[in-house]
């Protein structure tokens, strides 16, 4: 009887692999052998997530995909690191975060920022850290240091990536409130490059009206409205905005 895949426990810890290396040439011609140590998650699609292990004994940088099968061919399960060193540091950057998020919610934006300092000090691509303290900057209307997490982040692919929708969502109305059209746009057709969604298109014409592109404006509030025909505030914008062109 063949199990069911639904069946089998996902994978989740932490691997290892062997990469050796010549050096030197001659007689002082020698092999190095360098062991890396990787993060894997199974996702629900069966494809495994692999990412390095940064200084900090956590998962940092981008995202490699493999196969159960590769994984278990090319690395080795090394659970005595997991549990006894990676596990600890990803809870502890997970509880930083979770500090961080709830000052934020709570208006301590201050205290937030200083939270998604020791999360960034832990892992300085951390995709939840940076958005957050992007929005305390944002929330406090400084447009310089918010300028800079925006560079940062539109750097990142995995800034745009599903699990982080309303996170980068929340960024770019906020970039919108604060009159960072320019910015905001740039953010929006960076993030529907990579995930399409109604509220992206929706929210890039809303900054794109604020900027007096109508044109483009009416361009993506119809995207938004070819995806969900049904959304009533880009049905208002779409009539409001024929109506201003005349058309």
């Amino acid at each position: 009887m063949t199990a069911n895949v639904s069946d089998t426990p996902k994978i989740k810890g932490t691997f290892s692999t062997k990469l050796v290396q010549e050096i030197g040439t001659g007689t002082t011609k020698k092999k190095v052998v360098q062991t890396f140590l990787y993060f894997a998650e199974e996702k629900d699609n069966g494809e495994i997530g692999l990412r390095v292990l940064n200084e900090k004994d956590v998962p940092s940088g981008e995202e490699q995909i493999v196969s159960r099968e590769e994984l278990l061919e090319s690395f080795t399960p090394e659970l005595e690191i997991y549990m006894s060193t990676v596990f600890p540091a990803i809870q502890k950057l997970n509880k930083t975060l979770a500090k961080a998020d709830r000052q934020r919610q709570q208006g301590n934006t201050f205290t937030a920022e200083m939270e998604y300092g020791k999360a960034l000090n832990i892992d300085e691509e951390n995709i939840r850290a940076n958005f957050g303290i992007g929005l305390c900057y944002l929330g406090r209307n400084e447009a310089a240091k918010a300028t800079d997490i925006f560079k940062r982040l539109i750097a990142l692919d995995a800034a745009f990536e599903k699990q982080h929708k309303h996170l980068f969502n929340d960024f770019g109305i906020s970039l919108r409130k604060n009159s960072m059209f320019d910015e905001a746009v740039s953010f929006y057709s960076k993030a529907v490059g990579l995930t399409d969604d109604e509220n992206l298109y929706f929210n890039m014409a809303r900054c794109q009206y604020e900027k007096g592109e109508h044109e483009e404006s009416l361009k993506n509030a119809e995207k938004c409205l070819e995806i969900n025909p049904d959304s009533n505030p880009a049905q208002k914008l779409v009539k409001h905005l024929k109506k201003k062109m005349g058309s």
